[in-house]
């Protein structure tokens, strides 16, 4: 008798943390995307709810999860623009290909430094690396929209590489203001 309610109480204790979590991702998305309109609700909720640790953080954690999932982001882009500057592609293709591997470089370190001064609560330097992390996405993406007939195979990751920066950057926000 004891074991079940035991079981129970573990139960209904695992339930309300997973609900209390499921509503600090969904109301931090909420604000973050109501303070910034590049910041996308549902991509906000999805991408936070896809690390598992996400269901034992606070919104400092979060903001923590975001800049790690940024990094991870970047990484993974900067690996496959390494690729597609291996494979037979047009002189202008390949040189955009370069250009934004050249900022995706960068980011890697930027991201990386970005996640130390957060760490360390220096929010305003994280800011400003951040905001490079996401110019980087843009600038990349701008390069192929200059010539006309190109298009960029890194839509879909530059835009990720953008939204996932700018959550981060609306947390440390919300931390900013919550301190003030």
């Amino acid at each position: 008798m004891i074991s079940t309610s035991s079981s129970l109480s573990l139960f209904l204790f695992s339930l309300f943390l997973s609900i209390h979590a499921q509503t600090l991702i969904h109301g931090t998305c909420k604000v973050c995307s109501q303070q910034d309109p590049t910041v996308n609700y549902q991509f906000c909720t999805t991408s936070l709810e896809s690390v598992s640790e996400s269901r034992h953080a606070d919104v400092r954690g979060l903001g923590r999860i975001s800049i790690q999932l940024t990094q991870q982001n970047v990484t993974n882009t900067r690996s496959h623009i390494k690729i597609l500057r291996k494979k037979k592609c047009s002189s202008a293709i390949k040189m955009r290909l370069d250009d934004c591997f050249e900022l995706y470089s960068d980011a890697v370190i930027d991201i990386k430094h970005a996640l130390k001064s957060y760490k360390s609560k220096h929010y305003d330097e994280a800011n400003i690396l951040i905001s490079s992390v996401m110019d980087a996405a843009t600038t990349c993406e701008n390069g192929f929209k200059e010539k006309r007939n190109v298009v960029s195979p890194l839509t879909k990751r530059n835009n990720a590489t953008f939204e996932l920066s700018g959550i981060g950057l609306s947390i440390i926000h919300i931390l900013r203001v919550g301190t003030h």
